[in-house]
């Protein structure tokens, strides 16, 4: 499977550029954040309003083979706009964990569920927590089961 439509990279010039060379390498290079040594995952998925192929890299954050998307922008007042393509059309998401993209179902958890993720979450890359301080938000996290 894969997602169709035409393909608009990041404005941000690092995130094209980490995309770019970790597709190309089936995830054997640019394969964390930056020089934290922190792992991530790459998130296909079409935009809402566009129709276009967007594609984003986030932390890997994986369990039984699931993985949380964790909403945080930094700890930003609004949501990114990735949340609102992931919420419009859950089921039209691809997941790169290494060599090759698989599908995904995209769904939002709560309570519990949410704290017991968030946990997960923030145990991977701490400044999580530090992004919920900085917001009145609660983080969304959406967790992205294989298909």
């Amino acid at each position: 499977m894969s997602i169709e439509g035409e393909y608009v990279p990041s404005a941000l010039e690092w995130v094209r550029d980490q995309i770019e060379v970790y597709e190309r390498s089936g995830g054997t290079e640019a394969n964390t954040l930056r020089d934290s040594g922190i792992p991530i995952i790459v998130v296909t998925m079409k935009g809402h309003r566009s129709g276009s192929v967007r594609k984003i890299a986030l932390m890997r954050v994986e369990h039984q083979g699931e993985y949380a998307l964790v909403a945080s922008m930094g700890g930003a007042p609004q949501n990114p706009g990735w949340y609102k393509n992931l919420v419009a059309d859950p089921h039209n998401v691809m997941v790169q964990d290494g060599p090759a993209p698989f599908p995904v179902a995209v769904r939002e958890v709560t309570d519990d569920e949410r704290a017991l993720w968030w946990e997960r979450a923030v145990a991977v890359f701490p400044l999580y927590a530090d992004y919920q301080q900085r917001t009145e938000r609660v983080i969304p996290v959406l967790i992205a089961s294989p298909r």
